[in-house]
């Protein structure tokens, strides 16, 4: 039996059949983009910034997507053709054959290269500056491999707080190899670069963690060199702030006194800064307030007792090639150790 045409059959139907098929499609690429192993997105921004570069992306996305459509249906069109004519083809009568690949090939692709080259051009010429003058300004310094953050005051590592909804000035260096400072949901990315002190701007709109990625591949850690940047509202901010400046709390439980002794008489005195203690080493990141972050490593595990104690004895299990040698200490004295640790807040 044959089929019935009706109001829900006929080519108008099946083109908006197709067109709601095409957006469910676009809409699936961006989401696989922007969820995939829990990655930030540029298709996810929190900032003026980063809407500007997320149009950028969709603009490219579709002339992208258009050109590809047209090239197929050449395609499509010369393979029916040489089909139809089932012999050797007369390249004497094939009209508009060079004009053609001249104004499509070389004129169209010319218009819009050149097009979305002056876009890109004003997209970053409007991120260089910032909107407005900066309320905070903050050194970052990438390292192989995490980021030492230095406030005024302070320093800190591997997590970048802000206030929510202010301009944020980085000052962006290395002491070792080149770096890249990349925030998604933020901002464009910028390097670090030997010797050159770059600058870049932040402005969150809204209190949360944004996850950010070292972006120029730095060695054999690159994957590994993530950070996060936390908005919080102004209040809270200033808060933090100040409790940052604080030396280190003394420790309470007598497991984190003893700990923190075994600290000062190892080797982890030398490497790292503890401040309101004689540890004022310079190499690895400072210390002083551990407690209050999420993760460890550079944003390779969750800061937990058992992921800081593995870490502590080997940290070459788990970040193979940094410069952390393995620590001597084990068994309880370890425990002890790991407790006085989770007491710096």
């Amino acid at each position: 039996m044959g089929e019935i045409a009706g109001p829900h059959s006929g080519p108008n139907v099946r083109r908006r059949r197709y067109v709601v098929r095409g957006r469910a499609v676009v809409t699936a690429m961006a989401t696989s983009v922007a969820c995939a192993d829990g990655a930030p997105s540029i298709l996810e921004p929190r900032s003026d910034a980063a809407r500007r570069v997320e149009g950028l992306w969709w603009l490219m996305f579709w002339i992208s997507a258009v050109v590809v459509a047209v090239v197929i249906g050449f395609i499509a069109v010369a393979v029916r053709r040489r089909r139809a004519e089932r012999g050797p083809v007369d390249h004497r009568a094939v009209r508009w054959g060079e004009p053609f690949i001249a104004v499509a090939g070389l004129g169209v692709s010319g218009v819009i290269l050149a097009g979305t080259f002056v876009v890109s051009l004003r997209v970053l010429d409007a991120l260089s500056d910032p909107p407005e003058r900066p309320d905070l300004s903050i050194e970052v310094v990438g390292r192989n491999w995490w980021w030492e953050v230095r406030y005024p005051g302070f320093v800190t590592a591997n997590e970048i707080t802000i206030p929510a909804g202010e301009t944020v000035e980085l000052r962006l260096s290395t002491v070792d190899v080149i770096h890249s400072f990349w925030v998604p949901q933020l901002q464009v990315k910028k390097d670090h670069v030997p010797g050159v002190d770059n600058t870049m701007w932040l402005v969150a709109d809204q209190p949360g963690r944004y996850r950010g990625q070292c972006a120029e591949y730095c060695g054999l850690q690159h994957a590994h060199m993530e950070f996060d940047v936390v908005a919080l509202p102004a209040a809270e901010f200033d808060r933090w702030l100040a409790g940052q400046a604080d030396p280190a709390p003394a420790p309470a439980a007598p497991e984190a006194v003893r700990g923190r002794a075994n600290f000062l008489s190892s080797s982890c005195a030398g490497c790292h800064r503890v401040r309101g203690t004689t540890a004022d080493g310079e190499l690895g990141p400072d210390l002083t307030h551990l407690a209050s972050r999420e993760t460890i490593g550079a944003g390779l595990m969750p800061l937990t007792p058992e992921n800081l104690a593995d870490f502590v004895s080997n940290p070459q299990d788990d970040k193979l090639g940094v410069t952390m040698p393995p620590t001597e200490i084990t068994g309880v004295q370890l425990d002890e150790l790991v407790a006085y640790l989770l007491e710096l807040e």
